[in-house]
């Protein structure tokens, strides 16, 4: 799995405004696209996918800028992959679109190579879903539990 820069870049950003802000104030998007080295344009996009997804909220006026929605504990990387990668199917076949799984490949059904990369989902899905933003922020991402679980 090839994660794209917005992921990349919206990872980073939700580390770096959970650490600056929290849930406590909000931080101007320059002040965020500065400590990140991002586009701010770019940056810009990929917040408000975040934002319309309520992992943050803007706040307008002088102290304005974003700030977490809810505690870092409370989001899970897995979550934010998601809404700003979609699918986290390598491959199309076992996507959540069934017309596309179809227009994909006709060996859907009976196909031996099919459940290798359901199994390949899964465990990206555990993996990410086990590891929350405080975890990042604090660099306690639970290898050892991700690890063991397959």
């Amino acid at each position: 799995m090839k994660v794209a820069k917005k992921t990349e870049y919206g990872l980073r950003a939700m580390v770096a405004l959970a650490l600056m802000a929290g849930e406590r104030h909000a931080v101007p998007l320059r002040t965020i696209a500065e400590s990140e080295n991002i586009p701010e344009p770019f940056l810009d996009q990929i917040v408000a996918k975040l934002r319309k997804a309520g992992f943050v909220k803007s706040v307008r006026g002088v102290n304005g800028g974003y700030m977490l929605s809810r505690a870092a504990s409370d989001i899970k990387i897995g979550s934010l992959v998601r809404v700003l990668e979609g699918s986290l199917s390598p491959i199309g076949c076992i996507g959540d679109d069934v017309q596309a799984v179809e227009e994909f490949c006709c060996r859907v059904e009976g196909c031996h190579t099919r459940p290798v990369w359901i199994r390949v989902m899964d465990a990206v899905t555990r993996a990410l879903d086990s590891i929350s933003l405080e975890d990042v922020m604090h660099d306690e991402v639970p290898v050892e539990t991700v690890l063991s679980e397959s």
